[in-house]
């Protein structure tokens, strides 16, 4: 039988992208398949808030951090917590991306006209000891451009070879069926769905209008994980972090279904770490929704009081900000869904950040001006119009009315109002001197011997109930779902692996798809930036290899 194209890549996300562009400055012909409409290309990049990890650059340097590969690497394995006989593949991608991170990763994105906006921020601290989870120092670099900037450079590399003739864009191609020849995947089948005019984002129809066959020496999966199907999330839900949630909200689009997860394990592909997720704690609905369930995560500074669904202070060290996994399973102990964060203006002012592209124009704009802005007082644009519009957004001028408008909110009498008192009027009082015993003041003055801190992030110390930050300020928080840290099990070539361990012949596999490298390069816990360079990363490397193989 003839064949199609060189190699066929499954997805067109980032890491499909980038694969496809290595490919075809290799010489190879490739068809690139995605189910969704054009409009989606880029996938859940184009969402993102561009966060980068990079370990020891000039960004970094200037804002006088002290990073080196030894400290990475400490962080990353105090945060991974690789303890499977199944890690030993994600531990060996853990290495090359640290090394990738710390040295070629920022020279090769900037070859490409990536830029980063050069305040470092620091996200994921962790807050326990220095070999446990977190980052030591601020590593999240934020790409000039978000998520859009990103993409933009391989988005122009493969709509060239697609102009060159090497590239085959189809959309609305949904995978259902994955064939081998002689013991090589070669055969991609599935269904050809019907036109669909939805923007990008948005729900489009899985109406067939035809079935598609095609052939190629190797195949490169690059479909992403399971976010968007909540009923896939909970049936691989642990049990170390409790019962899944009733209510979740979706921070990535409906598309992300992990349907091709399935049929690569029906092939014979073997699928790890599928217990092992990163979710959220800080999510909000978004008050202007494009998918169903839309959340958006707050990315929090460090002076928000967090708050269970009784009004009792998170423990040590969870604090905004501070150790996702570990806020997750403790909510997950509390019996509710949600938590909140009790704030002031000024602090909602200076600390308030929204994740992704769409809620930050000024930076998806390349907007120097409109990034100044954030200087002059005031909350950003998209932050006000949550507080105006968002259905978790509470604001009263004394604590009594906001007991009651969170009590309403949730529509049940969870929070007393003379505990509440306590509660803020306890932490309110550490703040009578430069120094306190209360861990998460010591955290805020700690943070704002961070320059970038003190300059955008972290707001001068003080207390909740002052008049002159005024008014006071409720967030009801719920679990976002975003990422899957299992996948298929791939080797350092890409090459995707079967149960026994041994390599299923013609098949390859990167990003989310495949853990972000090996099955799951990020074990139980992820630091920061590490998903949008993981898909980078592990899609280069997808592609390398499989042009290699088909030469």
């Amino acid at each position: 039988m003839a064949l199609d194209a060189d190699v066929i890549v499954i997805g067109a996300g980032l890491a499909g992208l980038a694969a496809t562009a290595e490919l075809a400055d290799a010489g190879r012909k490739v068809i690139l398949l995605d189910q969704e409409p054009a409009a989606s290309l880029g996938g859940q990049a184009h969402w993102s808030f561009g966060g980068l990890f990079l370990v020891d650059s000039p960004e970094q340097r200037r804002m006088r951090i002290r990073d080196s590969h030894a400290l990475a690497w400490q962080d990353w394995l105090g945060t991974a917590g690789f303890d499977r006989p199944e890690d030993v593949w994600p531990r060996r991608w853990a290495e090359a991306y640290v090394d990738f991170a710390a040295g070629e990763k920022r020279a090769w994105l900037r070859a490409m006209g990536v830029r980063f906006f050069p305040v470092v921020g620091w996200a994921e601290r962790g807050g326990q000891l220095a070999d446990g989870p977190g980052n030591s120092v601020p590593r999240f670099h934020i790409t000039w451009g978000t998520g859009p900037g990103l993409l933009e450079p391989f988005v122009r590399r493969v709509r060239a070879a697609v102009a060159s003739g090497l590239v085959d864009l189809r959309f609305r191609h949904r995978v259902t069926g994955l064939a081998a020849s002689a013991g090589a995947v070669d055969t991609v089948a599935g269904e050809v769905l019907v036109p669909s005019g939805a923007a990008r984002g948005e729900a489009s129809s899985r109406e067939p209008a035809g079935r598609f066959e095609l052939r190629a020496q190797a195949v490169v999966v690059t479909s992403g994980g399971i976010g968007g199907n909540h009923d896939l999330v909970r049936k691989a839900w642990p049990a170390r972090l409790g019962t899944p949630p009733g209510r979740m909200l979706s921070g990535v689009p409906a598309h992300v279904d992990g349907l091709m997860l399935g049929v690569a394990a029906a092939a014979g592909a073997g699928l790890i770490n599928g217990d092992r997720m990163w979710h959220y704690t800080e999510g909000i609905a978004n008050w202007d929704p494009v998918w169903a369930r839309h959340g958006i995560r707050i990315l929090p500074g460090p002076s928000s009081l967090w708050l269970d669904a009784r009004g009792r202070r998170l423990p040590v060290p969870l604090f905004p900000g501070f150790d996702t996994l570990g806020t997750l399973e403790h909510i997950r102990t509390t019996g509710y869904d949600h938590t909140w964060f009790v704030l002031n203006q000024k602090i909602i002012e200076k600390e308030f950040t929204l994740s992704g592209s769409e809620q930050n124009p000024d930076l998806t704009g390349r907007s120097l001006r409109g990034v100044l802005r954030r200087a002059l007082p005031g909350a950003p644009g998209p932050v006000r119009a949550h507080l105006g519009h968002g259905p978790d957004f509470v604001v009263a001028g004394d604590l009594h009315d906001l007991a009651r408008a969170m009590n309403a909110k949730v529509r049940a009498p969870l929070i007393e109002t003379a505990e509440l008192r306590r509660v803020v009027e306890a932490r309110d009082r550490q703040l009578a001197n430069p120094f306190a015993k209360d861990l998460q003041v010591t955290a805020i003055h700690g943070a704002r011997r961070y320059l970038g801190d003190r300059l955008i992030r972290t707001a001068v110390p003080h207390r909740i109930l002052d008049p002159a930050a005024a008014p006071l300020i409720a967030v009801r928080l719920s679990v976002l779902t975003r990422k899957s840290l299992g996948g298929l099990h791939t080797d350092l070539a890409a090459r995707v692996l079967r149960p026994d361990g041994s390599v299923l012949d013609g098949l390859y596999a990167a990003g989310e798809a495949s853990g972000f490298g090996g099955g799951g390069v990020h074990g139980y816990r992820s630091l920061e930036g590490t998903f949008l360079g993981g898909c980078l990363f592990s899609g280069r490397t997808a592609g390398r290899a499989a042009a290699e193989a088909t030469a």
